[in-house]
């Protein structure tokens, strides 16, 4: 099996380990954000790596003989002309549990929605996180968690998923079963910050405000906010069970 690797994150840089300890003959070629941890592993054991700055870039720094793409907590989303060139696509590394929310801030809504919580690793096709599913894990959660704390646990859990995993998938004796897309729920980047806003003129449901308020709850991130007199408030909570 030859892979190339898009690394970024905690996760990015487990993979890495994972993969350069175990099965160092499998990487081709590392793609990076940045020159940072990720790229002074590849170097030092020898592996090609590249920081991504452009699609075109990245194309002409592939492999002509490539097995299998793998998304370690990347940021960014391929063009089809990219996913198509390994033998047998990409595989991503997605913290939800597909297909409940798909797209973006999966921490967030999966409190506000209340919705199941886990991670999946994907097949990748040009539809944002709507690939077959090759494994997944569940992560259960209650009233202690916060935005912060399903986004440490989809971390580690997604870690341990795809080192559980990666023998059969790089043997290719696992199945992909496709998603219920009628199933689930998408979020845009966009619509956390209105989705974040507390209206104070307006009743809510004590339930669905505390899960909206711990879902925003992220420490050196922005809370749920509301304005008053012209002034702008954010607000985090915790939550202890007594």
């Amino acid at each position: 099996m030859k892979i190339v690797l898009f690394a970024d994150n905690v996760v990015g840089v487990e993979i890495t380990l994972f993969l350069l300890e175990n099965y160092p003959e499998d990487l081709s070629l590392i793609i990076t954000t940045e020159k940072n941890i990720i790229s002074e592993l590849a170097q030092k054991h020898n592996v090609s790596t590249h920081v991504y700055d452009s699609l075109d870039s990245v194309i002409s720094k592939f492999p002509e003989e490539i097995d299998l793409g793998v998304l370690a907590w990347w940021p960014n989303i391929l063009k089809e002309s990219l996913i198509e060139k390994p033998r047998y696509g990409f595989v991503n590394t997605h913290p939800s549990l597909l297909p409940y929310n798909r797209g973006k801030h999966y921490n967030f809504w999966a409190l506000v929605e209340e919705a199941p919580f886990g991670v999946t690793l994907h097949r990748v096709e040009p539809s944002v996180d709507a690939g077959a599913i090759v494994a997944q894990r569940e992560i259960l959660y209650d009233w202690l968690d916060n935005g912060e704390s399903l986004y440490r646990k989809a971390q580690k859990t997604m870690i341990e998923l795809f080192c559980t995993v990666y023998p059969a998938l790089r043997d290719s004796n696992i199945p992909s079963v496709p998603q219920d897309m009628a199933k689930g729920s998408f979020h845009l980047s966009s619509e956390l910050e209105l989705a974040s806003y507390i209206h104070l003129n307006e009743k809510y449901v004590a339930r669905n405000l505390l899960n909206l308020l711990r879902a925003r709850t992220f420490e050196g991130h922005p809370g749920c906010w509301f304005e008053d007199l012209g002034v702008r408030y954010e607000i985090s909570i915790n939550i202890e069970k007594v």
